[in-house]
């Protein structure tokens, strides 16, 4: 294995991790890290005949690649290849070596993590538990909290709302049109979302149920705090959200309001939706950001495909 821990450190990594304490002031953490990174490399290294001043490009690609079959993530050895570049400058640097074997490596291929996606029957089921919560509240401050929460629901399903967008929406953005909002998004980009019947149905029970309500009544947000001087907080609304998440039988860790999003996004493309309008409805303000999601229905089909295909898993040698 690659990452074997090394017995000691060479006098070319002493000075290096001297100057990033004395040049760059570096932490405590940082030089244990850079340590423990470097350490094993030339640790590697050692073992196949070679020292710092000796190290070639095919060995540090050696190297990388063993990291591969370790199973040590992309993220992981691509902070490694830093290390071991930024040493190699510094001995270049020093006079100590008269090239850079590092200089011409590639950086792992990070990729782009795809977004977790809620089916439409796991929405749906939650969309369902909220419901059912209404109807089994206790008492009126507990209906309150469980319309709240079902109205917070159906909207951002709605509409695909940033979470922070959801909970910082004024109490008179249902004023001039209840069929739109207006949405204030990142660096104060205004666009319009629609809402669906269901999220509108929702959201007046929310406020029927608010009505008469000391602090609630009168305040500027539509999803106030139990006070109603600020808004509901998204640590709230998440440990609500994940609270029905377990009620409704899904993982916790599944679900969250940007989950929502991204189901909102996905669902809509694979009903058909085009690129651009979902782009518009996100406030994406680059179409590659809202591209990701065309990844997500790609990856679920080709599951799809291999998991109830007949052919899918039967070897070349049998399909005759």
């Amino acid at each position: 294995m690659a990452g074997g821990k090394a017995q000691d450190t060479s006098s070319e990594l002493k000075l290096f991790l001297d100057m990033l304490m004395a040049e760059r002031g570096a932490a405590p953490h940082t030089i244990e890290a850079y340590t423990r990174d470097l350490a094993a490399f030339l640790g590697y290294a050692k073992g196949c005949g070679a020292d710092a001043l000796a190290i070639t490009p095919d060995l540090i690609r050696d190297y990388l690649g063993e990291l591969t079959k370790d199973g040590l993530a992309a993220s992981s050895r691509a902070r490694k290849l830093s290390a071991i570049r930024q040493f190699f400058r510094f001995l270049l640097s020093e006079g100590m070596r008269e090239d850079d074997p590092a200089s011409a490596i590639d950086s792992p291929k990070l990729g782009r993590p795809l977004p977790k996606v809620l089916s439409f029957a796991e929405v749906e089921g939650l969309l369902e538990t909220a419901r059912e919560g209404i109807a089994k509240a206790g008492d009126e401050g507990a209906r309150r909290r469980a319309v709240r929460l079902y109205a917070l629901l159906e909207t951002l399903y709605a509409t695909g709302l940033r979470v922070s967008e959801l909970l910082s929406l004024p109490r008179t953005v249902l004023r001039a049109d209840d069929r739109i909002l207006t949405i204030k998004g990142k660096g104060g980009r205004e666009r319009l979302v629609p809402l669906n019947d269901a999220a509108r149905d929702a959201l007046q029970m929310h406020l029927d149920a608010m009505n008469g309500v000391k602090g609630q009544a009168g305040s500027a947000w539509l999803f106030p705090s139990a006070d109603g001087a600020q808004h509901l907080t998204r640590q709230r609304f998440g440990q609500k959200l994940k609270t029905l998440a377990i009620a409704a039988g899904l993982e916790p860790s599944r679900v969250s309001p940007h989950v929502l999003r991204h189901a909102f996004a996905s669902h809509l493309l694979e009903r058909g939706a085009d690129l651009r309008s979902v782009q518009q409805l996100l406030g994406h303000a680059d179409i590659s950001t809202t591209q990701i999601y065309t990844h997500v229905i790609e990856e679920r089909l080709r599951k799809l495909v291999e998991e109830h295909h007949p052919l899918a898993k039967m070897p070349l040698s049998r399909r005759k």
